[in-house]
């Protein structure tokens, strides 16, 4: 039985470029694997997937919110591997999830697990509900050797909590950070941080 992967990591852990190295295994195995990335992403191009380190290709499909994935997309795929997952619906991870049972195909989704206020990313809680092996994608630190788990978010070089969840941006945006320095180059407490955690989230 095929299953449904979720591998997350913070801004920096390489997830596009592991799934790049993924789809060239099986391509080189003469297997074929379907790309798919959420249309919000525009960073590097409407349809290309890319990692920092250079190496890119065309996603099959751009997924909206109600976008309901075509069975015939999938005839003689070997693999569906997902970018930037934290963008999309539950609704389509849902799809994904049948797909896995349905067509025996494994899907591997890859995406960050939080937003820059620690929060879950709509995407990331369903495949956390829903996947059958969840892994993590690690990097340091960008302040110490301490493993990352947050992303820290900068505007004009100051960390900052304001601001929708969704800001698309690179390295000029966001910093992996262990908690440590996450609290620390934000100025707050454990309490205050959670005070401000428990306010309302902004929207897109």
């Amino acid at each position: 039985m095929a299953k449904l992967y979720f591998r997350y990591g913070t801004v920096g852990s390489a997830k596009t470029l592991n799934l790049l190295a993924v789809a060239h295994n099986y391509e080189r195995q003469g297997k074929r694997v379907v790309v798919l990335k959420p249309a919000v992403d525009t960073r590097f191009g409407t349809s290309r997937v890319a990692s920092r380190a250079g190496l890119d290709r065309q996603a099959a499909l751009l997924l909206e919110p109600e976008t309901g994935l075509p069975s015939t997309l999938f005839d003689s795929c070997h693999c569906i591997l997902v970018d930037e997952a934290q963008f999309v619906s539950a609704f389509v991870i849902d799809q994904l999830r049948e797909i896995t049972a349905a067509r025996d195909i494994p899907v591997i989704c890859y995406g960050l697990r939080n937003d820059f206020r620690t929060r879950l990313f709509e995407g990331s809680r369903r495949l956390l509900e829903l996947a059958d092996s969840i892994e993590e994608l690690k990097t340091t630190c960008a302040y110490c050797n301490r493993k990352a788990v947050f992303n820290l978010k900068s505007v004009d070089g100051k960390p900052t909590l304001d601001g929708p969840s969704r800001t698309l941006g690179c390295e000029e945006l966001y910093l992996p950070s262990c908690h440590t320095h996450y609290v620390e180059k934000l100025g707050l407490s454990a309490g205050q941080l959670h005070e401000l955690l428990s306010e309302p989230e902004e929207t897109v």
